[in-house]
């Protein structure tokens, strides 16, 4: 056997000397040289190898092993040791080695595996994969630190070598040696120079070494290198990622994971976007439960997405590079950057999925952020990530969100951005989005619903055809649903995305059309949205849209021909939505040339068809056809220069005929005919012209209407009805027609402006009691159809520049406030009138036949408001329940009236009947412009008329004040922190406002902001008025100088403006991003009233201190506390973006000084009422909560302007606080507890590491609540009314349960150092919970309901109380001061409740017991309930 295997060896060394003949001849001459000199070393290198069982291959040829690996290292260690020449041998091996790495795939052999061979004859098994040469040689204790020193040397050959696609990158395969070796002599040194290595390496090098250095180290080292690394991290960000990765997979203890994770966290603001991924994968990775919310708090404030939407802007402007090389390499860039963010989001979704902490801490930390600008991107789609993938955190992420949106932080202009930029990332949580967005149209808050409603326009935006669809199913499923907020939300939505992206909606039609079948459900001002859609999918592309076309045309039909006035209502609404689609102006391009005339021919035969059916079923009933007009008016208005008015010549033809010949006349001095009243023309003002003057034939048409309905009968079917109900629309639709056709000019029917009215005499002063109910309703019916002509001839010529029509608009505008005077005084002598209508799109009309019907139930509802002079009954009443607790609250119309009221001004008392005067335009408002017109100006034309001035006189300013508050109120959503929840009857909502309604709330806005400079100029006027009315009067305006009408006149125009300046600043609009530059505007115009021409490059906050202090000095002059709540309420609007300190100050300073006013009213009676209280509650409470010290200013009043109204006379108030009195006590108090409970809640509850001078600042703040509670507690005993025990009993509870949960602990761990303050603080606490216990005893004696309901929860608390105060003694080892008496039931005045003595008695040993309490040492007072409830509070003693 021995001979046999030399004789193998020796064959195998043949073998061997054949295979390296090729090698030999690519060496040098000189290295052949060195080869011959040094054969005895290169011999026992490969001597060694063979007889061990590795064959050494050249070229691509990898080595073969023979043996099993730990085999063939025994042989080789063992053949080294037994060499003869041991130790030298081993110098000769590596010498050997060193000179066959040489040649680089002679190497390249070396660092690759091994490949397993089996001889012939061999019984030996080789496992399959195989160890390298080189790794097996570092397995071998001898050859170890000499192999590791050769290979450490060999790396700077390859610092500058280019490693191609596929090229052998040499550093890597040598440092993956070192890897997972099962001894290493010495790691220390190793490592100590890889890391020397790294220093002086090419970037490419130092990330090998850096990734394996995990399995290359010790456990002992990992600290070591996890620190140099750490080190290397902060010093540049090339090596950011192979650091993190390293770390990631070494085993840290966590004050070096903090530190660590501390520099990861520093670098994440800078890194490159590529690396940021790896970044936050480790910071995650490494988190732990106690610090997550704190880690992630941090991260998220370092992340920002901004960086990454960088590219896109570049992709935005490649259009611009000329450069096609550019171009696509900004597409790559853009690529390159979402897919970087994409990942980012894939490691955040994998530490939120599998890692608790995460997901809770990430909501945490949202949760926590207040400031509204500290909010982005990220927290959005984070918390889109979480509702997606997380369904245990659905329901928090849900809140969190409807939190933030509520507050404003989560703004629409944030959820864009984030589907504009990362439409790739959000498009996973597609599902989650579809299921808030759903949610979200199910709120009351109107910023949630129009945040869900945002989400559902950008999803269908940015996303594929699938998530388009189901967003368009989602919104017909909201559709169909019948409720009123989903419904309105989801047309608008609808509309917005067939007005932005008709193509793409066009796809989905056939789902959209279904809405038709659910059309029951919807009102007019739906239908109309409805059809609009349904027209523009169908006439927008010819071929496409025709099933549309045909669907349409059936179910208007069918409505049309209905005898149901409802669904004739909804048919005339469809019909003229779809005449406005066919009437469009096409473009030149719809169609070629041939197909022109055919397109044309048959838009026309639609449009006339149309026309012709509408016509038909409108001529019998004045109020459709009045529905009729009014429908195509503001078709014209609203396509004002976009409709082919020649597809409409025919109509218009016979408008401008019909209106004439049905009511207009010529002026005659006598009218024939006997009418219930003789006929008068009054309001001409066109008197010089006596030829050919015409006259409005309202009288005779009045008194056909209303007394001719009987007796006609049905014998007037066969031609056309004439009714004054549709004088007015037939005017607007004349009119608009008129300036369309024109180009706005109205000269061919400017006669109608001026000309006079058939009326009556209208001196009805005295004679209205003399005329019967039948002539009563009569003229006032007269009276309604004249206002509404004078109405909408206002709004038709108020642009008019002309001096003489603006003179003449003038003059109208004093005929309605003259008429509006004479119509009050009608209607308050005629109860149960029922007045025409003059809207007609409601849903009312149904009824309007039938003057039996609903409007008349309604209508007796608003009677009764009327004559009990309240306000509108169409607003909420959920005021008049306030009990003047409504802190922040619009008080809507009330805030306009309540001085109205009071003076019987007759725009209160038609506040009532708005729904029955036409709507005024927005364009009126432009009158305000004119302020005083002079005579001058009317000389020109007017002559001897001219000697009347005719100006804007209070009256008229008032009419228009009043009817734009009323406006504004409707349409410009207060910010999010007023709720505003929407009406629960949405139905009728918009009646009256059919034409506000076209517009926009930013149009609005638009408008109000124009207005700004004429309505400061009034406002400035009213200051000076009143102003001089106190210095006329030497401050008492109640003097017989003043001229009480006028004064309150005036105080009615100060109080709309200041509520249109609210209504205009509160707009939740101006948080949104792209209303920037309008708010901007707004305020420019207040600040330039104080810098003029200064403003134009002030900053926007800047801007909003010029314009604080400007309203500011409106503080002077207000006439009203009405006046002066809205002020407040308008400079929190304009402080709000945001609150600085000063404004803090000065608001603060604002309120005291309101509540520190006397508030008289010119006839010399105080202000008071429900309205007031409600002011008033809000203004203390502004006070309050704005000023420095809270507790300070409750203990003010509590303790100076409560004794001034105790020692004051019965009708008497607060010296200090003249809004201090018996009637407003209630108010006060109710504030002051409630403030009181708020503000405690914000000292921090005692811990045991604070300090000394921390608990005693602590103890002195609850020292000052408790000692200001006590004073309010123990103010029932001189004001006992219901109200005040009913607070009293409820924030003394709540109190109490604060103290237990903050100042407890603080107690506990207090106690020792400060003894005597916390014996102080119990005892003054205890006389308050025992007044308490007093009130408990009270409320059962006077078994009132609303006030025992109160006693429970509040006895629990006083007993948990007690044991809380014992287990902080026996907390600090001094339960001997803790002990127990009895106490009574007494009365609030302190006396014994003797009904109960015998009860007493019976249970005074179970109820001590049960209901343990303490008192002070050495106080004679019992201290227990015996109803088990203890009632006052412990006050230790001295131990």
């Amino acid at each position: 056997m021995v001979s046999k295997r030399k004789l193998s060896k020796t064959d195998g060394e043949s073998c061997k000397t054949d295979l390296l003949k090729p090698k030999k001849s690519r060496i040098s001459d000189k290295e052949k040289a060195s080869a011959h000199g040094g054969v005895e070393n290169e011999g026992v290198f490969e001597e060694l190898l063979r007889a061990s069982g590795i064959v050494l291959k050249a070229g691509e040829g990898q080595n073969e092993i023979a043996v099993d690996q730990m085999a063939f290292q025994k042989k080789l260690c063992l053949a080294l040791e037994k060499h003869p020449t041991y130790p030298g041998v081993v110098k000769q091996f590596i010498n050997g080695l060193e000179s066959h790495i040489k040649d680089r795939n002679q190497f390249k052999n070396c660092l690759l595996p091994c490949t397993p061979i089996r001889t012939e004859g061999s019984r030996t098994l080789v496992h399959s994969y195989c160890e390298s040469l080189i790794k097996l040689l570092l397995g071998i204790k001898s050859l170890q630190s000499a192999i590791i020193t050769l290979l450490l040397e060999k790396i700077p050959e390859f610092f500058f070598d280019t490693v191609g696609t596929f090229g052998t990158n040499f550093p890597r395969l040598i440092v993956n040696q070192f890897k997972w070796l099962d001894k290493l002599l010495d790691s220390q040194d190793l490592v100590k120079k890889l890391m020397q290595m790294v220093t002086v390496s090419p970037v490419p090098i130092q990330h090998d070494i850096i990734t394996s250095l995990p399995e290359i180290l010790e456990d002992s080292q990992q600290s070591e290198v996890a620190r140099e690394l750490s080190c290397l991290l902060k010093q540049g960000r090339r090596l950011t990622v192979p650091i993190l990765d390293a770390l990631s997979r070494l085993d840290l203890d966590a004050g070096l994971l903090a530190e660590v994770r501390e520099s990861a966290m520093t670098i994440v603001p800078s890194v490159k976007l590529e690396d940021l991924p790896v970044v936050v994968k480790f910071i995650l990775h490494n988190v732990k439960s106690a610090d997550a919310v704190e880690v992630i708090s941090d991260l998220r404030k370092s992340l920002d997405l901004s960086s990454c939407v960088l590219p896109l802007q570049i992709l935005g402007s490649q259009k611009k590079l000329k450069s096609q090389v550019q171009a696509s390499s900004s597409m790559s860039q853009v690529t390159t950057s979402q897919n970087c963010v994409k990942l980012l989001f894939d490691v955040i979704k994998l530490a939120v999925r599998f890692q608790k902490d995460v997901s809770e801490a990430w909501i945490k930390a949202i949760e926590n952020s207040t400031s509204v600008s500290d909010h982005k991107v990220l927290d959005l789609i984070v918390l889109l990530l979480i509702h997606s993938t997380n369904t245990k955190n659905r329901k928090q992420t849900e809140k969190v969100l409807r939190s933030k949106i509520r507050l404003g932080c989560m703004p629409e202009q944030l959820m864009q951005n984030a589907f504009q930029n990362h439409s790739m990332v959000i498009k996973d949580f597609f599902p989650s989005i579809l299921a808030l967005a759903q949610t979200f149209l199910h709120s009351a808050h109107p910023a949630i619903v129009s945040f869900g409603s945002c989400m559902y326009k950008q999803a269908f935006a940015a996303f594929d055809s699938y998530c388009q669809q189901e967003v368009v199913t989602a919104l017909v499923t909201h559709v169909c649903s019948g409720n009123e907020t989903e419904l309105d939300i989801s047309l608008d939505v609808l509309t917005d995305l067939v007005m932005l992206h008709t193509s793409l909606l066009m796809r989905y039609a056939t789902f959209v059309k279904t809405i038709l079948d659910s059309t029951q459900k919807l009102n007019p001002c739906q239908i109309r949205k409805l059809f609009y859609i349904l027209s523009t999918l169908a006439f927008s592309q010819r071929q496409e849209g025709s099933y549309i076309q045909d669907d349409m045309h059936m179910v208007i039909r069918k409505w049309l021909s209905s005898t149901v006035p409802n669904h004739k209502q909804m048919g005339i609404i469809g019909a003229v939505t779809m005449i406005g689609s066919v009437a469009l102006k096409r473009n030149e391009g719809d169609g070629g040339s041939l197909e022109r005339p055919e397109l044309n021919s048959e838009r026309d035969g639609q449009l006339s068809t149309l026309l012709d059916l509408v016509g038909f079923c409108c001529e019998q009933t004045p109020e459709v056809l009045a529905l009729y007009y009014d429908e195509l008016a503001s078709l014209i208005e609203k396509q004002k220069g976009n409709l082919d008015l020649q597809l409409l010549d025919e109509f218009g033809k016979s408008l401008v005929e019909d209106f004439p010949s049905d009511f207009v006349v010529d002026l005659n001095p006598t009218v024939d005919g006997s009418f219930l009243f003789p006929v008068k023309s009054l309001y001409n003002l066109d008197e010089d012209e006596s030829q050919g003057a015409i006259a409005i034939n309202l009288l005779p048409l009045v008194s056909q209407s209303e007394l001719g309905r009987v007796t006609d009968g049905p014998s007037s079917q066969s031609k056309r009805v004439v009714s004054p109900i549709c004088l007015s629309p037939c005017f607007r639709l004349l009119r608009l027609y008129t300036g369309e056709q024109n180009s706005g000019s109205l000269e061919e029917i400017d006669a109608l402006l001026g000309c006079p009215l058939y009326l009556t005499d209208l001196e009805v002063e005295g004679k209205l009691d003399s005329l019967s109910k039948q002539e009563r309703e009569f003229l006032c019916s007269l009276l309604f159809y004249a206002l509404n002509w004078f109405r909408e001839v206002v709004n038709a010529f108020c642009q008019q520049q002309d001096a003489e029509m603006k003179g003449k608009v003038l003059t109208r505008l004093q005929n309605i406030t003259e008429l509006q005077t004479v119509l009050g005084k009608c209607l308050a002598a005629t109860p149960g009138y029922v007045p025409p209508p003059a809207t007609f799109d409601s849903e009312a009309l149904e009824a309007v036949p039938s003057i039996n019907g609903p409007v008349r139930k309604r209508n007796g509802r608003k009677k009764k408001t009327d004559g009990s002079k309240a306000g509108s009954a169409d607003r909420s009443q959920a005021d008049d329940s306030s009990e003047g607790n409504q802190p922040d609250t619009e008080l809507s119309e009330l805030d306009r009236t309540a001085s109205e009221r009071d003076a019987g001004n007759p725009l209160a008392q038609l506040q009532s009947y708005r729904l029955y005067f036409r709507e005024l335009d927005l364009e009126v408002f432009t009158v305000l412009h004119c302020g005083l017109l002079t005579k001058s100006v009317l000389d020109t034309e007017m002559h001897t008329e001219a000697r009347e001035v005719v100006q804007l006189g209070p009256a008229e300013l008032c009419f228009l004040l009043d009817d734009l508050c009323w406006k504004l109120e409707h349409v410009l959503t207060p910010g999010s922190t007023r709720r505003v929840p929407f009406p629960k009857e949405r139905g009728y909502k918009d009646i009256g406002f059919s034409h506000l309604c076209q517009r926009s709330p930013k149009e609005v806005a638009m408008c109000v902001v124009k207005l700004l400079k004429p309505l400061c100029n009034h406002m400035e006027n009213m200051h000076n008025y009143f102003q001089a009315a106190v210095t006329q009067n030497q401050g008492v305006e109640d003097e017989p100088r003043v001229n009480i009408q006028e004064h309150q006149l005036m105080s009615s125009c100060y109080q709309q403006l200041l509520v249109t300046f609210r209504s205009l600043f509160a707009w939740n609009g101006f948080s949104q991003h792209e209303n920037t530059d309008l708010l901007r505007s707004a305020l420019q115009v207040l600040a330039d009233r104080l810098k003029p021409g200064e403003t134009e490059f002030l900053l926007l906050e800047e801007l909003i201190s010029e314009s604080f202090h400007y309203l500011l000095n409106f503080q002077q002059s207000v006439p009203s506390f009405h006046c002066a709540f809205i002020l407040t309420q308008l400079l929190i609007a304009i402080a709000e973006k945001p609150m600085a300190g000063w404004k803090k100050e000065k608001m603060a300073s604002l309120a005291k000084q309101f509540l520190c006013q006397s508030w008289i009213k010119p006839g010399g009676d105080r202000e008071k009422g429900s309205q007031f209280n409600s002011a008033l509650h809000t203004l203390l409470c502004v006070y309050l909560e704005h000023t420095d010290n809270m507790l300070k200013a409750i203990e003010e009043i509590s303790s100076v302007g409560v004794p001034e109204l105790v020692n004051s006379a019965k009708d008497g108030c607060s010296s200090t606080y003249p809004t201090l009195s018996r009637q407003t006590f209630p108010v006060f108090f109710r504030v002051m507890m409630a403030q009181l409970e708020s503000s405690v809640k914000s000292i921090p509850a005692g811990k045991p590491s604070d300090s000394s001078e921390v608990q005693l600042e602590k103890l002195l703040r609850w020292n000052i609540a408790v000692r200001n509670f006590h004073i309010l507690v123990n103010l029932v005993k001189v004001f006992d009314s219901r109200p005040v025990l009913s607070i009293c009993l409820k924030y003394g509870r709540l109190f109490v349960e604060v103290f237990l949960k903050l100042a407890m602990p603080l107690l506990d761990y207090s106690f020792k150092r400060h003894r005597d303050d916390v014996q102080s603080l119990l005892k003054t606490l205890q006389l308050s919970t025992r007044q308490l216990h007093h009130m408990c005893g009270h409320s059962k004696i006077r078994q009132d309901i609303g006030l025992t309901n109160h006693v429970p929860l509040l006895k629990k608390s006083l007993e948990q109380f007690v044991y809380r105060v014992k287990a902080m003694l026996a907390f600090n080892h001094c339960q001997e001061a803790f002990w127990v008496g009895i106490l009574k039931n007494r009365d609030l005045q302190g006396e014994e409740i003797l009904s109960q003595a015998s009860e007493e008695r019976d249970s005074e040993e179970e109820d001590s017991t049960d209901s343990p309490a303490e008192e002070p040492s050495g106080s004679g007072t019992d201290a227990s309930d015996e109803d088990g409830a203890a009632g006052p509070g412990p006050s230790p003693r001295e131990p």
